[in-house]
């Protein structure tokens, strides 16, 4: 079985979705995807068959004030309008809806990481898990610390999956899958910021102590994931696609030019995986 990991990264999640496009041009078939964050939302659109949906969250509707910023933050008190993006726009009665259908009925095994911001460990909510127009899971992965409020869902608050399983390699294999295609968002050598991890850690060792430790964690997490990832590369069992630069991009940046480079790298950056895949 074949997988795939899309890390997310906010707006860097663009490259995911230049790679998502590029195997869906290249009629290339996962049999299992798992996403974390923005990457929760670029692997629905792919089973979906959505080629190129998501390009345009990232270059037009990103600009929206709706979609985040100091106003979303005033009117609704978390910076990024989490239900704006996945109601609002992607419902099926919104401007560019998730064909929620296709979704379902692609025969892929979509998993989606969240954090419980009360326990802070990863929950990994299945498709089945959502429903037409409930698209509660992506929020809830989507959902960054700090910047935003806890996502609700029956009871539980959640945070950004990227907090507790910044690269889920384990339960993709765990899930029965031989090997596995990673995105990244960030150059390998690259690591999560430190102040940005310090300030969330301070905001929120209070009311979500069990999330601030693992805000905490977190960037050892992804340096231990990515070492794990370049072994089993070495094995044969993993392909890393991962950008060589990203300049100045920040995880929240809303520049389409900077941003259309990059999905366009990570389009062209994953123009080995048919070959890997075809090996399977």
């Amino acid at each position: 079985m074949t997988g795939i990991i899309d890390v997310g990264g906010g707006t860097r999640g663009i490259y995911g979705a230049g790679v998502f496009d590029r195997c869906m041009t290249d009629g290339i078939r996962f049999d299992y995807v798992i996403g974390v964050s923005a990457g929760a939302a670029n692997g629905a659109a792919y089973c979906a068959g959505q080629k190129g949906r998501n390009y345009l969250f990232y270059t037009e509707y990103a600009l929206r004030r709706e979609y985040m910023g100091l106003e979303t933050l005033r009117e609704t008190g978390s910076f990024i309008g989490l239900d704006y993006i996945y109601s609002d726009l992607s419902n099926s009665d919104g401007e560019n809806p998730l064909d929620y259908a296709a979704m379902m009925a692609s025969g892929i095994e979509l998993e989606i990481v969240a954090t419980n911001a009360l326990t802070g460990e990863p929950v990994y909510f299945k498709k089945e898990d959502m429903r037409q127009d409930g698209y509660d899971a992506i929020k809830a992965s989507c959902c960054v610390p700090f910047v935003n409020r806890p996502y609700v869902i029956d009871g539980v608050p959640y945070y950004d999956g990227g907090v507790s399983d910044p690269v889920p390699l384990d339960r993709a294999f765990a899930a029965g899958c031989d090997r596995v295609v990673l995105i990244l968002t960030r150059p390998l050598n690259a690591q999560p910021g430190s102040l940005s991890s310090a300030l969330a850690v301070h905001a929120l060792q209070k009311e979500y102590p069990k999330t601030a430790e693992a805000i905490a964690r977190r960037n050892a997490l992804y340096a231990e994931g990515v070492k794990k990832a370049l072994a089993l590369q070495e094995e044969g069992k993993v392909l890393i696609v991962a950008p060589d630069d990203i300049g100045s991009l920040k995880t929240l940046t809303k520049d389409a030019a900077v941003l259309d480079k990059l999905y366009k790298k990570g389009f062209r950056d994953a123009r080995n995986i048919r070959s890997f895949a075809a090996n399977t």
